[in-house]
């Protein structure tokens, strides 16, 4: 017996074989959690066989055996004793599923929902399919038509595998040694972190104005109006509107600490 025939035959011979089809019949007519569990309790060394294929230093065993577990309990729900298929043969490839997608989601950087993930499997040879019969690259409309699927699932899982790994920001941003990385070219000093403590402090001294003044500082600063446009807001001449501005700011310098600067014009 090779290998594969001993990794595939069911566990204990022929006596076992008999007494697993009694299991099954009693999963599938009484949904006997009991023989459910004894299934995947035979089957759990099978499961293992398969997870060691995938055995590499990058994941942990125990993960991988989790995984195929997993596969295995999928098969053990959905498989149909009555359609005469061994179960080794039919629960094979949804382990071994499981097992790929695992290290299909591990390697991708960015996670995207496990949707997307199935779809973009199935469109990527669709695109290859048909770029060689159109000769051009597909159209979303003409993959989701093939796929019999939805265009805008089409498109979001394009754009889940355009953006499934990150980039580094110490890469270059092109071929020449002098172009600098990424993160060089990335927002840039901010001026007005330099006014915070200056804004905090004329936050304080704007109390020690009256209502008229304030609304004339207001009005100056915060609005950018001229004073022309400030006298004929408040129904007052310019000469007012300046010498309430002057006295306004004399007034935060000295409750500021002299952060105000002088009013122009």
């Amino acid at each position: 017996m090779s290998e594969t025939e001993a990794m595939l035959a069911p566990p204990g011979g022929s006596a076992a074989l008999e007494s697993e089809a009694t299991l099954w019949r009693r999963l599938r007519r009484d949904n006997d959690p009991a023989a459910r569990e004894e299934l995947v309790r035979r089957y759990i060394p099978f499961a293992r066989r398969l997870a060691a294929r995938y055995r590499s230093g990058v994941e942990p065993f125990d993960d991988l055996v989790q995984v195929a577990h997993l596969g295995l309990i999928n098969a053990i729900d959905r498989f149909d004793p009555e359609r005469g298929a061994p179960f080794p043969g039919y629960a094979t490839p949804t382990i071994l599923g499981e097992l790929k997608r695992h290290f299909r989601d591990r390697s991708w950087t960015v996670r995207i929902p496990r949707g997307a993930h199935d779809l973009l499997a199935r469109v990527e040879p669709v695109i290859a399919k048909l770029t060689v019969e159109l000769q051009r690259a597909p159209s979303v409309p003409e993959i989701a038509a093939a796929l019999e699927a939805d265009p805008s699932e089409v498109l979001d899982a394009l754009h889940a595998a355009q953006n499934r790994k990150t980039l580094s920001l110490d890469r270059p941003v092109d071929d020449e040694d002098d172009g600098g990385s990424s993160a060089e070219w990335i927002g840039g000093e901010d001026h007005g972190y330099e006014l915070v403590d200056d804004w905090l402090s004329v936050e304080a001294a704007i109390h020690a104005l009256d209502e008229r003044e304030r609304r004339v500082v207001q009005m100056r600063f915060a609005e950018d109006r001229v004073q022309s446009q400030i006298a004929d807001a408040l129904g007052c001449s310019q000469m007012q509107v300046s010498r309430i501005l002057r006295k306004a700011l004399q007034k935060l310098r000295e409750a500021g600490e002299g952060v105000v600067p002088a009013e122009q014009g």
